[in-house]
């Protein structure tokens, strides 16, 4: 059995995860602007999910483990989290499975109002500020 973590090089990874994540922000926004809100904030997630897996990365010096669950990364980083920020990565996890999965998408797509998503696209910048001040 091979070590997936051996020999790694954690600045790259760390470099591509931060400079995915950034390229998911921006199309998050186009998406918002062109009134694609599901979308949105499924990208909003994907965009959060690199930053802290390039955290787990910089941090552990492996590679980050397959989850999409960004509560349950933050834990396995030892991130000290506000009921807030908890509250915060569990609402933006449910945007990966919303968008994604046809039984929830028709419900997310009438929740994912103009409003609704611009409060959550703001929750997902401070979190990504808080993140990137960790990197």
């Amino acid at each position: 059995m091979t070590d997936r973590n051996i020999n790694i090089d954690v600045d790259k990874i760390v470099k591509h995860w931060v400079e995915t994540s950034n390229d998911d922000f921006e199309t998050m926004l186009t998406l918002y602007n062109s009134k694609s809100f599901g979308w949105s904030l499924f990208l909003g997630h994907i965009s959060t999910e690199k930053l802290l897996k390039a955290l787990y990365v910089k941090k552990f010096n492996k590679h980050a483990p397959y989850t999409h669950n960004l509560y349950r990364l933050g834990e396995l980083i030892g991130l000290e989290l506000t009921d807030q920020y908890s509250d915060w990565l569990d609402e933006i996890t449910s945007f990966n499975l919303n968008a994604r999965y046809d039984d929830y998408k028709k419900e997310f797509q009438k929740l994912c109002t103009p409003n609704y998503t611009k409060i959550r696209i703001e929750r997902i910048k401070t979190i990504r500020k808080w993140i990137k001040e960790m990197l």
